[in-house]
């Protein structure tokens, strides 16, 4: 049986104060967005701080997003990259992309982020037609989440080959575990990890950091 520890505030003030090695940008970014009316789509800094760690294991140059949001999670990415690496984002909000372009920009970084603003199936497809399968290192996959399931299947043709995908939320604050909740995104979140557990094109691990996270690596 596995072992399970209960995150107490002070075990999570502990793990930061050890482990978490901020940016004054990141941390900028972090405020500003907490301040917003859906400021807790953001992804926390020790998410972060994983995601910037597993693109330097993997030796990441060119990455995708789906879901930008005000930019955080492409901001530690994009840190995390060599001079030449590039991140392509996709979003449907100029109102938060607003706020990530200003932060890239203050970051430095603004030049290896293309940000396409249009309904991420019609980019990702739009990147397949125009031959980049097999051309990206990492993506992550964190936007509306009856969706997720047509995001990864484009995400297996765009990553090549030992890259890896992260897919955000997939514990739902627990209501994929909760047999009353049936609305349309737990439902499609519930369906897509089991489709994930039982996919021979992928290595899998889902970790309980965030929100959830899996983590699948592209056979």
């Amino acid at each position: 049986m596995s072992r399970w520890l209960t995150l107490t505030d002070a075990i999570v003030n502990y793990i930061n104060d050890v482990s978490l090695r901020d940016d004054d940008i990141l941390r900028q970014l972090r405020d500003e967005t907490s301040r917003m009316t859906m400021g807790g789509m953001q992804i926390g800094p020790d998410q972060g701080q994983f995601m910037a760690l597993l693109v330097r294991l993997i030796g990441a140059r060119k990455c995708l997003e789906v879901g930008t949001f005000t930019g955080y999670s492409s901001l530690v990415v994009a840190l995390a990259l060599p001079p030449e690496g590039k991140v392509v984002c996709c979003d449907v909000s100029e109102e938060y992309t607003s706020v990530a372009r200003r932060y890239w920009a203050m970051a430095g970084v603004a030049d290896k982020i293309d940000l396409h603003l249009a309904p991420a199936a019609d980019t990702l497809n739009r990147l397949l037609a125009d031959g980049e399968a097999g051309t990206f290192d990492f993506g992550f996959i964190d936007a509306d989440k009856a969706n997720y399931d047509s995001y990864y299947e484009a995400a297996l043709k765009l990553v090549r080959q030992g890259g890896l995908i992260a897919i955000d939320n997939v514990l739902w604050s627990g209501a994929v575990a909760d047999p009353a909740r049936n609305d349309a995104d737990t439902t499609a979140l519930r369906a897509l990890n089991r489709k994930l557990r039982d996919d021979t094109r992928i290595d899998l691990s889902m970790l309980t950091i965030g929100d959830g996270v899996t983590l699948a690596r592209i056979r």
